[in-house]
């Protein structure tokens, strides 16, 4: 796909993968709107990176609407949807309650398959899109403390395999990218983003996976790509 005047949707843009996304799209010459629940920060992305906005909640089935038809009104198309946006959440399993199972299912699960719900009526009308779903090495092995976000994760490589079966047949392309550990703001109550380190990926790393992915011409797609530091210790 050649990127240059595609418009594309970034979940959870004003930091971190989505941010760092968001820009090599417009670097590739893309149209980008970024959402995000922060509405301060998303604007001061949106103004860094030259792109639109749309400050929005992923729990929010109106706040998913809204950013379509956003889109669909300030560019009159959409070519792709890259569910970024998640939280994280960490528990024993004797501390596990339903509030935060369902506080990271909301976002993680939840929000991206509604994304991927509203969305698909259009790729399909005009015969092909691209769905990514930035889920996590997390989605394919479990972890001590792990069984709100790693399960979280596991859902949504499922529901990737599911939508690719799907979708095929309509000419739409759905990926999932695995990042393994990034330093970001991910995670931190502050949203400061975390200092890099010389050894770990950065946020550049996984979104030149992205581009590529979503460069290949659209005769193909890349079901699953995971990302690792070579020597991360």
């Amino acid at each position: 796909m050649d990127l240059a005047e595609k418009v594309f949707i970034v979940t959870g843009g004003s930091s971190g993968l989505g941010k760092a996304f968001a820009r090599e799209l417009k670097i590739n010459l893309a149209n980008v709107v970024i959402t995000g629940r922060d509405e301060l920060k998303l604007k001061a992305a949106a103004k860094e990176l030259g792109c639109r906005f749309c400050h929005a909640d992923m729990t929010r089935d109106e706040d998913l609407d809204e950013v379509i038809a956003f889109t669909l009104k300030t560019f009159e198309r959409i070519d792709g949807v890259i569910n970024n946006a998640g939280i994280g959440g960490w528990s024993p399993l004797e501390e596990l309650t339903r509030d935060k199972l369902r506080e990271v299912y909301e976002v993680n699960v939840f929000g991206a398959a509604m994304m991927a719900a509203k969305i698909t009526p259009i790729f399909k009308k005009q015969n092909y899109g691209t769905i990514v779903n930035v889920a996590s090495t997390a989605s394919l092995k479990g972890y001590k403390y792990g069984t709100i976000y790693s399960s979280s994760k596991f859902a949504l490589r499922s529901m990737t395999q599911c939508w690719q079966a799907e979708l095929r047949p309509h000419n739409v392309r759905v990926i999932q990218i695995n990042p393994s550990e990034v330093p970001t703001a991910f995670g931190k109550e502050d949203s400061i983003e975390k200092d890099l380190e010389p050894k770990k990926l950065t946020p550049k790393e996984i979104a030149d996976v992205l581009i590529a992915s979503l460069k290949m011409d659209e005769r193909g797609f890349i079901p699953e790509v995971t990302i690792h530091a070579t020597n991360p210790f």
